[in-house]
């Protein structure tokens, strides 16, 4: 109690990507002195240095080891992880990399196929090689979920299930009694072959940084949207046309892969659906080696089959999309910002007898997004292509709605919020909605942009079981409970601080204004003889006086008044600081009014000037 709690630092965050804005994934979390990076991620808009984050707002562009405590990854997709070889080896960090295991298992393949499609097909020389993939890895640390781990003495991190995409965590970084809970991408519906998102009862973060890719979306029902899909992938294959579907290689593959499977199956069809070529034989091992992170469904019928073998699709052959006659392609990468998905789209495009379904978010800048918003003429590594194919987007991607993020926010009950992975316009339309209906204040900052966030003192007390038992055998209304801690806080204005002395004046600053707490009690028994009750009291306090509503003790810090107009009930008032009192007081009390004798004839009260 003696203690003294220290000032409570500001929790300081810049976003180094994503800030009002989807894509480059990157946060600078300062909190108790410590730096944490979440996410490193790529902008697939861009081809030049724009597509990294801006590592110079930290230590001015140097090797980051000595300004960063440890660096999180909250999932495998690139726009999240995609820079970490870069920020690793390039620009120089060896500390610890954090993320869950199925994450550290996927990352290296997703990031060596990009480093093809850049290097190897594209030419670039200003990219991370294989050898900075492998030597970055190695610097990564496994989380499973749930578990805390300890970066230092004082700072510590836990990852909760995300849904999303395999291995998909949020992370609750954590230094004293304040936390940050980081979402990375999260969904709070499970579909096909992953959960919901959630985290333990009793997390209350002091603020929650959530991603808002969807802030202004509330989806409609599931089953709607997957009906919707099979309706219009069947009546363009009926008629002939070939249908791509560029998706992402582990996640939104799966989910359309399932549900198309089963629709064959159903329907007798014979058309044949294919998938860019190693994306089967890699799901399958990814959810085999990770079969605990999907959901329950999966798990069931993994023992009997396994879901993700299917009848009906198979790995795309070659030539096999310049062959006449209807198919159903899945292709990677999800965004056509290159790969196979994009060299078969501008083969495809021209053709009105064909369709692509965009089944997830596209980052502006890439072929997807100009395709999604209704460009009728695009440039495509150099060569302008009319799009003529039917175009359909149709959100399957794994991002939580407005009213996910809403749902997440009234369970974790945080004391601020911030939005980052989403744009500006749909931010600001949450932020009113989470500010009008949870009276929390709400944030999203720009990239670059640094905001500071204060957070509440959290004070721990120790509090002697026999106080608690007391409490809770006294009157339970609670404007006549006992407060039973026996403490002044004292809060210094000019340094933001907080302490906790004894409830003694010398411990107190002369320019402090206390605040003293009054706590009461009922006394019962018979009618009350004031006269006998004040020569009783003398013993206490020589210097009582008797008003004409009771006895007042100790100048008011102790009142004995009447409670009804028998006077058999009695309330004992006390200041926090006469608490060594109350016990003598109370006895002498209700040792008079419990005799058998009957109080003398009623007589005038003297009042004392």
């Amino acid at each position: 109690m003696s203690e003294t709690p220290e000032k409570v630092p500001d929790i300081k965050i810049v976003p180094l990507g994503a800030g009002q804005d989807v894509g480059r994934s990157c946060i600078l979390i300062t909190i108790g002195g410590k730096n944490i990076m979440v996410d490193c991620g790529m902008h697939m808009g861009y081809q030049d240095d724009r597509r990294f984050p801006d590592f110079s707002y930290i230590g001015g562009g140097g090797r980051l080891t000595d300004y960063l405590d440890c660096v999180i990854i909250s999932h495998f997709h690139l726009d999240h992880c995609g820079s970490l070889p870069h920020m690793s080896e390039i620009v120089g960090y060896d500390g610890p990399i954090y993320m869950t295991y199925p994450t550290k298992a996927i990352c290296p393949v997703l990031l060596e196929d990009y480093r093809k499609v850049q290097v190897d097909i594209k030419g670039e020389s200003n990219f991370f090689n294989s050898d900075d993939i492998k030597n970055c890895m190695k610097k990564v640390v496994g989380c499973a979920l749930h578990e805390i781990i300890q970066v230092d003495n004082e700072l510590s991190i836990r990852a909760f299930y995300a849904g999303h995409v395999l291995g998909a965590a949020m992370f609750e970084i954590r230094v004293g009694d304040h936390s940050v809970l980081y979402t990375g991408d999260y969904n709070m519906t499970p579909d096909r072959h992953l959960g919901a998102a959630r985290v333990l009862p009793g997390v209350r973060p002091t603020l929650l940084i959530s991603e808002s890719t969807y802030a202004t979306t509330i989806r409609d029902s599931k089953r709607a949207r997957e009906r919707d899909f099979l309706r219009k992938v069947h009546e363009t294959v009926m008629k002939g046309g070939k249908v791509i579907i560029p998706v992402f290689a582990l996640g939104r593959a799966q989910e359309l892969c399932i549900l198309l499977e089963s629709y064959w199956e159903r329907m007798a069809l014979d058309v044949p659906i294919y998938f860019s070529q190693g994306l089967a034989e890699r799901a399958n091992q990814y959810y085999r080696l990770f079969i605990s992170w999907t959901n329950e469904n999966i798990k069931k019928t993994f023992v009997e089959r396994n879901m993700f073998e299917f009848k009906h699709i198979r790995p795309m052959e070659k030539g096999c999309e310049d062959m006449p006659g209807p198919q159903v392609l899945f292709s990677t990468p999800g965004m056509l910002h290159g790969g196979q998905s994009l060299k078969v789209f501008k083969k495809w495009c021209h053709d009105p007898m064909n369709m692509i379904i965009m089944p997830g978010f596209c980052v502006a800048g890439t072929v997807g997004a100009k395709v999604v918003n209704g460009e009728k003429r695009i440039e495509i590594d150099g060569k302008m292509h009319d799009i003529k194919l039917g175009v359909e987007y149709m959100s399957f991607s794994a991002h939580a709605d407005a009213k996910g993020i809403m749902q997440l926010i009234r369970q974790c009950e945080p004391q601020h919020v911030m939005f980052v992975h989403g744009e500006a316009e749909k931010m600001e339309f949450l932020k009113g909605k989470v500010e009008k209906e949870y009276r929390i204040p709400v944030h999203m900052p720009a990239n670059g942009e640094s905001v500071s966030i204060k957070a509440l003192p959290k004070l721990d007390i120790n509090v002697p079981v026999e106080k608690i038992d007391r409490s809770l055998s006294l009157d339970p209304n609670p404007s006549k409970s006992e407060c039973p801690f026996l403490a002044d806080i004292v809060y210094d204005q000019e340094n933001e601080s907080l302490r906790i002395v004894s409830s003694t004046p010398e411990e107190i600053d002369d320019d402090c204004q206390p605040i003293t707490l009054s706590l009461s009690k009922i006394l019962s028994g018979n009618r009350v003889n004031w006269r006998e009750l004040a020569n009783n009291l003398l013993i206490y306090d020589p210097n009582l006086q008797m008003k004409e509503d009771g006895i007042e003790m100790f100048h008011g810090e102790i009142s004995i008044l009447a409670n009804n107009p028998e006077e058999t009930e009695l309330e004992l008032v006390w200041d926090e600081c006469r608490e060594h009192w109350f016990e003598l007081i109370q006895k002498t009390i209700q040792d008079l009014i419990s005799r058998e004798n009957s109080p003398e004839e009623d007589v005038a009260i003297p009042v004392q000037a």
